[in-house]
């Protein structure tokens, strides 16, 4: 027995308004009409969606499983029809998920062609790379910005457009970092606050640690740049970061850089998933996109 998406548009509305008599009244249904439709629609699944506490409807498991898919169902509905009817639309919406952890500057100097346009409407969300993708894949996002590429096969055809990078350097306060010390007795002599495993820039570091055949203390792994900023502050050890991380605390003083450089790059790049109809606004973006040098 095929699904009723009639049932489905129902359940999607009250479990976005969390409330039966509200949807009801919106919708122009009787309570009674509507809670019939919902009761249809979890035989049909074999799962009760809602809870009831008190006078709240709350989902159960189920209900948010069947929530996280309506979304993706109801949203590909807009998009064809946003797509394909292009007379009366005033504002294009561009869905952007970016790592959590990324640069803003990165984000921002990639989103400026577009930030000032009136007929733009800027839908922004973070999230880990397998929530990004995930809404790659289920259409909610036209676009994941990245600092690593993707694992991408016949099933899953992503589209990694390397779009900038910026150099990573060593950074510490006046009294640890001595700048023409060379790299090699940094490692030997300091402990290091480093991005986490899963951080691109932290493979790089530890390839070339092991090249050189040492293995640095580390004192801190930091998944967040503006946490590593702090830690640096604090003098609890070196800090691998951007130097545009640091910028401010470069031209006080109160942090300084090391003149050699592990010869290190932070990547960047733009994932869209093979799309009949690509959201234009992606296009521009990408079209606008500087030769990959760009720093921050």
């Amino acid at each position: 027995m095929p699904l009723n998406y009639h049932h489905l548009r129902y359940f999607w509305a009250v479990a976005h308004d969390g409330n039966l008599t509200r949807t009801a009244q919106r919708l122009n249904l009787s309570q009674s009409a509507l809670s019939v439709q919902i009761k249809q629609l979890e035989e049909r699944l074999g799962h009760d969606l809602f809870e009831r506490r008190g006078r709240q409807l709350h989902l159960t498991e189920a209900g948010r499983i069947t929530l996280d898919h309506a979304d993706a169902i109801f949203s590909a509905g807009q998009e064809l029809v946003a797509t394909l009817q292009e007379t009366g639309r005033s504002r294009q919406a561009l869905r952007i998920g970016a790592l959590a952890t990324l640069s803003r500057n990165f984000q921002i100097s990639f989103l400026r062609p577009i930030l000032q346009r009136p007929d733009v409407e800027v839908i922004l969300r973070s999230g880990s790379p397998a929530e990004l993708l995930e809404g790659l894949q289920t259409l909610n996002l036209d676009v994941v910005l990245m600092n690593r590429e993707p694992a991408s096969d016949s099933l899953t055809p992503y589209e990694t457009h390397h779009i900038a990078e910026q150099a990573v350097g060593i950074v510490g306060t006046p009294g640890r970092l001595q700048p023409d010390r060379p790299f090699v007795e940094l490692l030997e002599t300091q402990p290091f606050i480093l991005p986490t495993a899963e951080n691109s820039m932290r493979t790089a570091f530890d390839a070339l640690a092991s090249r050189l055949g040492v293995r640095p203390q580390v004192v801190a792994e930091v998944d967040d740049m503006a946490m590593m900023r702090l830690l640096a502050r604090e003098d609890i050890g070196l800090a691998l970061v951007p130097p545009i991380v640091v910028q401010d605390e470069l031209k006080s003083g109160r942090l300084v850089e090391a003149s050699e450089h592990p010869r290190i790059r932070e990547a960047f790049y733009a994932i869209t998933l093979r799309r009949r109809f690509p959201n234009p606004l992606v296009q521009e973006l990408l079209a606008s996109t500087p030769d990959p040098a760009l720093a921050g």
